[in-house]
């Protein structure tokens, strides 16, 4: 595995964590109801 420098570490966990949240708001955790609804 690649020695990778801290900065570019830290760039990536940003990265992931802001992805993160955008799926926490999309899935509506915590708040079933803006949850969207699913195709049955």
């Amino acid at each position: 595995m690649k020695q990778e420098s801290t900065h570019d570490y830290v760039e990536k966990l940003h990265d992931t964590q802001k992805k993160n949240e955008q799926n926490k708001k999309r899935q509506g955790n915590g708040h079933p109801e803006e949850k969207l609804p699913n195709n049955q």
